[in-house]
């Protein structure tokens, strides 16, 4: 009996040592996305770097996530997951020493390509072995391990901001301290967690543990989930090729949307015979639901901080990345006390309600003014809040067969639609927007700005073009401006029909699920696949 008690609490502080590891992890990986956003400024002054370059840069640090997280997730419980999480360890650091010494641009983005790997292999096994350890209450420690994020977020931001030009260390130096200073800051958490990777003994998946065969993994996806999955990530690396390389530049997005396709099918031939399943389709609807869920929460984040920037300038003289602290510890607070919500309404309970304080907040964003705008903000945080993690959870908990692939698969899918399909459809909006009104209030100011026709994912829109509106006069050129800042909250109001339509569909999976008895967490016993 002793031995048995003895034995409980070594394995409740090894679960505990293991949880906290993994939380560090995903602290690192919030510094570099914090920490890089701040000084990128810095970067491309010292480098000459163009806005379309430090776009890249911006880039190169996101859509490898999804090829990292994904990727892994098809051999994590193969390898393991302290081996994934050694990759990830010698990702961080190799990328940070890279982008600290590198003497050009193309070391700086094989750097950052690098580190968005690394994040997505920690993810890649952070989440399905949180939900081995805690496979009673996954999506409440999966919104405390994401608060994590929220954590790294807020250190990463207050740590440059304090050693910026007006921070509280950098206020010492000429100018504030070398970006190079604040970037190596990154090393500490990830040197923490590679230390405590020594000692960690980690569980095996509850796929293994249950004896799930690897097949039967991949057809809780089906072919549909991988038709998803392999177009989208298709279409990212065709639309970054005709970025930055001589190919599929000058090709339409409908003709590389064709070609995507045609490869698409061609990778399901194999697979669809190797499988035989179109997948699960609760997860089919979540995958979906992925879609509008990335753009609320992803797509529209940068927008709102802009908005802030003047707000917080004029009412506060504060910088407007003080306002990513201030949403980064709304959001860890209340992840940190998810539980007893969690137990009153349930994952899909929280999702609608997370959905209706979304809406909600970017209403309210898009029409307060002055300080009131940083009550709305606070109105969309707690909207937002539980969005990422609580969907992780419903996906562990339903369909743990699908062990790291289904849970992983959906951040993967969330990342590549708000690249491909949401942020294309808010600037599609505002541009969309400036044209209108333009042409209502000066037809003739609208006639000499509004010259550049380009075509999206969504076909040909009229655009406003920089240089000719930079050639207007000042009277010109301010009401340009007033219109372009009111298409952003235009925008706002738009948007904010997606995580409307998200709550309805949530909404009608909790009658779906009364009508089967209720929501309840699929378990699996031990050996019994």
């Amino acid at each position: 009996m002793v031995n048995e008690h003895h034995s409980e609490n070594s394995i409740l502080k090894q679960n505990r040592w293991l949880f906290w590891m993994c939380f560090i992890s995903l602290i690192t990986t919030a510094f570099f996305f914090a920490v890089r956003a701040q000084i990128i400024g810095a970067i491309g002054s010292e480098f000459g770097l163009s806005e379309t370059e430090k776009g890249w840069l911006m880039g190169a640090g996101m859509w490898p996530f999804a090829l990292g997280i994904i990727g892994f997730s098809l051999i994590v419980d193969r390898i393991g997951y302290k081996t994934g999480l050694v990759f990830a360890f010698f990702c961080h650091v190799t990328a940070t020493v890279m982008i600290l010494a590198g003497p050009n641009f193309w070391w700086l983005f094989f750097g950052n390509l690098i580190v968005a790997v690394g994040n997505g292999t920690v993810e890649a096994v952070i989440n399905p072995a949180v939900a081995a350890l805690f496979p009673k209450a996954k999506t409440k420690w999966l919104n405390i391990l994401h608060a994590g994020w929220a954590g790294g977020i807020l250190l990463g931001s207050l740590i440059s901001l304090a050693m910026s030009r007006d921070g509280i260390v950098g206020r010492n130096f000429a100018g504030g301290l070398d970006w190079r200073w604040t970037f190596g800051i990154i090393l500490v958490p990830a040197f923490i967690y590679g230390a405590m990777l020594i000692r960690s003994k980690f569980p095996v998946s509850e796929r293994v543990k249950a004896g799930i065969p690897y097949k039967d993994m991949l057809r809780e996806m089906g072919i549909i989930g991988f038709a998803i999955v392999i177009l989208m990530f298709t279409r990212e690396i065709m639309n970054i090729l005709a970025n930055m390389t001589p190919v599929f530049q000058g090709w339409t997005d409908s003709a590389m949307l064709g070609v995507a396709f045609l490869i698409t099918l061609v990778a399901l031939i194999p697979l669809g015979v190797y499988i035989r399943s179109f997948g699960r389709g609760l997860f089919i609807i979540l995958v979906l639901l992925m879609f509008p869920l990335a753009t609320t929460e992803l797509g529209t984040d940068t927008w709102i901080k802009e908005l802030m920037n003047p707000v917080m300038k004029s009412n506060f003289s504060l910088s407007g990345g003080w306002v990513l602290v201030y949403s980064s510890l709304v959001m860890m607070i209340l992840r940190f006390n998810v539980g007893p919500i969690v137990r009153r309404i349930g994952p899909l309970g929280l999702m609608a309600g997370s959905s209706f304080a979304a809406a909600i907040g970017l209403v309210f964003i898009s029409n307060a003014h002055g300080v009131w705008i940083i009550l709305a903000a606070t109105v969309y945080a707690v909207g937002q809040t539980f969005f990422w993690p609580t969907m992780l959870g419903i996906v562990a908990e339903r369909f743990p067969k699908g062990g790291a692939m289904t849970m992983n698969s959906i951040s993967g899918i969330g990342m590549l639609g708000v690249g491909i399909l949401g942020a294309p459809l808010l600037g599609l909006i505002q541009d969309k927007n400036v044209d209108h009104e333009l042409l209502t209030r000066d037809p003739v100011v609208h006639e000499q700005v509004i010259t550049a026709e380009k075509q999206s994912i969504y076909g040909h829109y009229p655009a406003l073009d920089p240089e000719k509106k930079n050639m207007l006069g000042e009277t010109d050129r301010a009401l340009v401006q007033k219109v372009e800042d009111g298409s952003k909250r235009y925008a706002m109001t738009v948007v904010a029909l997606v995580p409307l339509v998200m709550a309805l569909c949530f909404t009608l999976l909790i009658f779906w699920f009364r009508k089967q008895g209720g929501y309840k967490p699929v378990e699996l016993a031990a050996g019994k696949g």
